[in-house]
């Protein structure tokens, strides 16, 4: 059963589609940039035989409504609308979210909001981290020692783009057209070897793209300037692509101090694992749920459990 509607987020209205039967355990979707609720198709179609599952599209993305200005894709702003989907399809009941890359650097401000852990079972974070924990990763790690100044490099290079993405209106002239639709179609089969459909790039990819830099325009600079150590009781799963050309492992060490229980799963795959491994995350989802119902922990988790670390 497909369900699709409006919900009304924090000052537009939100694309918002729920999969499966209510009364099942309901694990909700979150997707990044320059994605839509799209890319999680096959995740979808794995996870909605036994959960209740809903996506949607963030604000400036796919059919969701476009913000204003700038100031309008800041974080607090986003949880207001994750809030607003879920007291529109699980009001009563906690849920189990699943986030993706801007999509998991929300996810993390949201449980780690005062107030609202309550509203989440569980956490599984892909190839995102809290816009926090990498500017203080970052001033750790600002020193001539060969190690941290070979890990600095190194994640400097992978994040190249969030410099190009604060130019002024290059990145939008360069996306609004269909031709940076087909080259980002190409780089992902032949770069990211990820499969792609009819769905998935959206025919929206360049609107979503150019509405989409002001995620980092909001955020970034103002999370790297004034960062603060947040922390969650909800029980949180880090999924860690080995070859994710944007977010180095390095990058996620240290997350255990933010929550305190934390299970690390690192997985031979590129940033687009949800696409190029939907089974193998559909399965550690699963079992994340199951443990939350049961209490009873799977060989996996008790491989990946991690607890608070004092390391730095």
């Amino acid at each position: 059963m497909t369900d699709e509607r409006r919900v009304r987020g924090n000052g537009l209205s939100l694309s918002v589609t729920e999969w499966g039967e209510r009364g099942r355990p309901t694990v909700v979707l979150l997707h990044g940039f320059p994605d839509t609720s799209a890319v999680w198709a096959p995740v979808v179609r794995r996870l909605s035989a036994d959960c209740r599952v809903v996506s949607y599209d963030v604000r400036g993305a796919g059919r969701s409504d476009v913000p204003r200005t700038r100031r309008d894709y800041a974080l607090p702003l986003l949880v207001d609308d994750l809030v607003a989907v879920l007291d529109a399809t699980s009001p009563d009941a906690a849920v189990h979210l699943v986030a993706h890359d801007w999509g998991s650097i929300q996810g993390w401000e949201a449980v780690t909001t005062k107030g609202l852990a309550d509203r989440f079972a569980s956490y599984t974070s892909i190839s995102g981290p809290p816009l926090d924990h990498a500017a203080l990763w970052a001033r750790r790690h600002r020193t001539l020692r060969p190690a941290n100044l070979r890990l600095t490099v190194r994640q400097a290079l992978h994040s190249w783009y969030i410099a190009y993405f604060h130019l002024p209106f290059v990145p939008e002239l360069t996306t609004r057209n269909q031709r940076a639709t087909a080259l980002w179609t190409s780089r992902l089969h032949r770069v990211e070897r990820v499969p792609t459909d009819e769905e998935w790039p959206a025919r929206t990819f360049g609107a979503d793209f150019a509405h989409g830099v002001n995620l980092y325009r909001s955020n970034v600079l103002p999370r790297l300037r004034h960062p603060e150590v947040r922390h969650t009781d909800v029980p949180v799963q880090l999924i860690v692509p080995t070859r994710d050309r944007y977010i180095t492992p390095e990058l996620l060490d240290g997350l255990e101090e933010w929550t305190s229980r934390l299970w690390r799963r690192q997985v031979d795959a590129s940033h687009w694992l949800i696409r190029s491994e939907p089974s193998l995350l559909a399965g550690w989802v699963r079992e994340l749920v199951t443990f939350i119902a049961t209490g009873e922990e799977s060989d996996g988790l008790v491989r990946s459990r991690m607890g608070p670390s004092t390391s730095s």
